[in-house]
């Protein structure tokens, strides 16, 4: 089975493209809920982004089972998290979805007032991250693809890179 992990920072279409993948029938696992992942004290020590108070990580128990499992054809995974360095071993190929800052921001404040983002001070603190984090990201993606297209173009380019 090839496992495949879809990232980027908040905004750029995971969650829409993962279930783009699964509406065509693709095993897709969307890692940024609480089923996978997890709310946690910060490391004070980790001065990438000092201040923080939380991070968002999966729950690697449960994550790691799932990429271990055996299988046939594509695994689809998509998140962002503190930790998942920790479990790239198990990946086979990582696509960083990205797009520019102002349409990460025009996307996060349309969000329900429940989604993350929404809040001009979680858009502030992504903003803050996509300047730290998202070069860190694009180091150990094997792809790169730019969100600005509708997602079922993102969803072929992403079909056609890992077939």
């Amino acid at each position: 089975m090839k496992r495949v992990l879809i990232t980027g920072m908040s905004g750029t279409g995971k969650t829409a493209v993962i279930r783009e993948l699964a509406a065509r029938g693709y095993r897709a696992h969307d890692l940024d809920t609480p089923e996978w992942s997890e709310w946690v004290d910060a490391d004070p020590s980790d001065d990438l982004t000092p201040g923080r108070g939380k991070d968002w990580v999966w729950r690697e128990d449960r994550v790691r089972a799932l990429l271990s499992a055996p299988g046939e054809g594509l695994l689809f995974i998509s998140g962002c998290a503190g930790n998942m360095g920790r479990l790239l071993p198990l990946i086979d190929v990582v696509i960083l979805l990205s797009a520019p800052v102002d349409t990460l921001m025009e996307r996060l404040a349309a969000r329900s007032a429940d989604g993350y983002g929404h809040t001009a001070a979680e858009r502030a603190k992504v903003a803050d991250l996509v300047a730290v984090v998202e070069p860190l990201l694009r180091e150990t993606s094997d792809h790169e693809i730019d969100t600005r297209r509708p997602v079922h173009v993102t969803v072929d380019d992403i079909v056609r890179l890992v077939s």
